[in-house]
């Protein structure tokens, strides 16, 4: 049996908020890396007299990468599924092979 499915139309919000959901935990992943490579660098400039910002820096990668990337994963999921949405109309949509 041939149950194939055609996807037309894509909800612009639901797009928007999973992408930005998606994006936020990428974020925080790479803010915990971020963190993790700051504090050894501002312990091993803080021994060589450099100052010790860099706990700073990475308490700052840490709260502001997880925002910015939701925040760009929202707005991006919105402009992309405007995007489908606009050329599915004349192309047709993505057809899908269910089982």
């Amino acid at each position: 049996m041939n149950n194939v499915k055609v996807i037309n139309r894509i909800g612009v919000l639901s797009a928007a908020k999973l992408l930005g959901a998606l994006y936020a935990l990428l974020g925080l992943i790479f803010g915990v890396f971020g963190f993790l490579l700051f504090a050894v660098l501002g312990t091993i400039f803080n021994s060589l007299g450099l100052g010790s910002y860099g706990i700073i820096a990475g308490i700052v990668v840490l709260f502001a990468c997880p925002i910015t990337m939701g925040i760009s994963g929202f707005i991006s999921g919105a402009i992309s599924a405007l995007l489908y949405n606009l050329v599915a109309k004349f192309v047709g949509g993505i057809e899908l092979d269910m089982a």
